[in-house]
């Protein structure tokens, strides 16, 4: 998979959670993917500073984003 494809499948991933955290009143945005393996976001919205949104990164994104790209090791929330 080349890094073009990587970052489809990462953008596809967040668009398939994005209406989530658009329902809490959050977003997400892709910062960028180094490595081919640690992709770093950023949360925006209600998700800064929300008491779970460690657990909403590991269990929904980054989940989801490894669904769609298996190679992934890693998602970080860069903070604003």
């Amino acid at each position: 998979m080349t890094s073009e494809e990587l970052k489809l499948n990462v953008e596809k991933a967040l668009e398939e959670i994005r209406p989530f955290l658009q329902s809490d009143g959050g977003d997400i945005s892709l910062l960028s993917i180094e490595d081919d393996k640690i992709v770093n976001v950023q949360l925006q919205g209600a998700c800064v500073g929300c008491s779970v949104n460690q657990m909403t990164l590991k269990s929904g994104v980054e989940m989801t984003i490894k669904k769609h790209a298996p190679q992934i090791e890693q998602v970080i929330n860069i903070e604003a």
